[in-house]
């Protein structure tokens, strides 16, 4: 289907092929009773074991996850100031409170990617360890994963993948601790400072000229063809997939600790940065299994890389990429510079997903402005997409309208929003006061 008939038989795809600011209502949205989905809350609940189990090599390997005892989790703060920026600068009056995930601070790896990316490394390595002898059941204590031994053993596999930069920061670093020979395919919109980082920690850094589509394809091809080698695949990874969407449970119990509940007179909002769609779509999904109707998620992606949004409203998921309808790709939200989404995930948000929101890239190093300055808290340009979903919520005519046909309207002040921040706690201090001085 070529940009004339695209933007012919869908209307919106003309405003998005302009990069204009777009608010997209799903309206394939459907009820949980109605959902008929190929993952299950058994799958999520036997990630959260294996998650468990690991736990105590995650100590070992990394120190800085004693205090959680070996738990990979990040907290949730409330931000009232950054609420009332919103409010002052931006028109933008949130009913209810607004809170804030701050994966842009988890362990390890710094972004939301520590959840998949760390989850698929660790299921991989668990079944190597279970067919080899290295474990002799799932009741074994996995911290012998830590030994010399063990890492002889994983020193004989590579682990590959392709990245704009936090999913890969992952992969290699989990990857470089067990012994594996880790390679990462990073495509230009990564940021220096990522590729220098890892390699600093032991990972192989292969650069490309071209987009994250040209390192995907690269990285796979060459794991491919090598039986030693295993490729972690963002486009179409399940157990990816299912290492985000143990999120939802833990951020369930954080949510009753800060006395938030969740329920018809309770509604949360909850507005993720979306790149290829596997991390915000995992997430999501957790959250819809838990909470149902009672969840409303919307995606945020840039105006020039919205793969996401283009897929979901043309129903093309993976068989339409940006660049058809004349955009660029090109975002300073590095870890959203994707073309082309994930078809499985595209697939299982079709009925799941609330809406998606888009923002020009200046907007970007705005709130992340008003972040540092009214909560004194950071996070990196991609992850600050989120505050535009709840700018949205608080004035766009397309949530207003939502939030009435849910019959919501009534029951705001009662709401909870979440801004999910997805990444930034490795950004060294030097780079931290460009993006703070950037304006575009």
């Amino acid at each position: 289907m070529d940009r004339e008939e695209l933007t012919t038989r869908f209307p919106l795809v003309r405003r998005i092929a302009a990069a204009e600011e777009v608010v997209w209502i799903n309206p394939s949205l459907r009820g949980g009773a109605e959902r008929e989905l190929e993952l299950t809350a058994a799958d999520v609940r036997d990630a959260s074991e294996r998650l468990a189990r690991f736990a105590p090599l995650l100590v070992r390997l990394f120190p800085e996850t004693a205090d959680r005892g070996g738990v990979i989790e990040s907290e949730l703060t409330e931000i009232p100031a950054m609420r009332a920026r919103l409010a002052e600068r931006w028109d933008a009056a949130l009913p209810g409170r607004l809170l804030l995930k701050r994966d842009s601070d988890l362990a390890v790896a710094g972004s939301v990617k520590a959840r998949g990316g760390i989850y698929e490394v660790l299921k991989h390595s668990e079944t190597l360890a279970l067919e080899n002898g290295l474990l002799t059941g799932t009741d074994d204590d996995y911290a012998k994963l830590a030994s010399a031994e063990a890492r002889e053993f994983f020193s004989r596999y590579k682990m590959q993948v392709g990245s704009t930069g936090n999913l890969g920061v992952s992969i290699g670093m989990m990857s470089a601790a067990l012994g594996y020979r880790a390679i990462v395919h990073m495509s230009a919109d990564a940021k220096q400072w990522k590729k220098d980082y890892l390699r600093a920690h032991g990972v192989t850094v292969v650069e490309y000229a071209g987009d994250y589509g040209k390192a995907v394809a690269q990285g796979r091809a060459e794991s491919d063809a090598d039986p030693m080698s295993y490729f972690v695949d963002d486009e179409n990874s399940r157990d990816l997939f299912l290492g985000y969407a143990v999120a939802a449970e833990r951020l369930d119990r954080q949510l009753s600790g800060a006395g938030v509940t969740v329920d018809a007179e309770h509604p949360l909002f909850v507005y993720i940065p979306c790149g290829v769609g596997g991390a915000p779509g995992g997430v999501a999904f957790g959250l819809k299994l838990l909470y149902g109707e009672n969840v409303h998620v919307f995606f945020v992606e840039p105006t020039q890389a919205c793969c996401m949004l283009l897929g979901l409203v043309t129903g093309l998921n993976s068989g339409v990429c940006v660049q058809d309808v004349g955009l660029t790709g090109l975002t300073h939200a590095d870890g959203l510079a994707v073309g082309r989404p994930s078809g499985f995930v595209g697939g299982v948000m079709r009925e799941l997903l609330s809406g998606e929101i888009t923002l020009s890239d200046a907007r970007l190093y705005d709130y992340l402005r008003d972040l540092w300055e009214s909560e004194r808290l950071f996070a990196e340009p991609s992850a600050c997409a989120a505050f535009h979903g709840a700018a949205a919520a608080a004035c766009a005519p397309e949530l207003r309208d939502y939030i009435g046909a849910h019959g919501l309207t009534e029951r705001m002040e009662r709401a909870a929003h979440i801004a999910w921040a997805t990444g930034g706690r490795l950004v060294p201090e030097e780079q931290r006061r460009v993006f703070l001085e950037t304006r575009l």
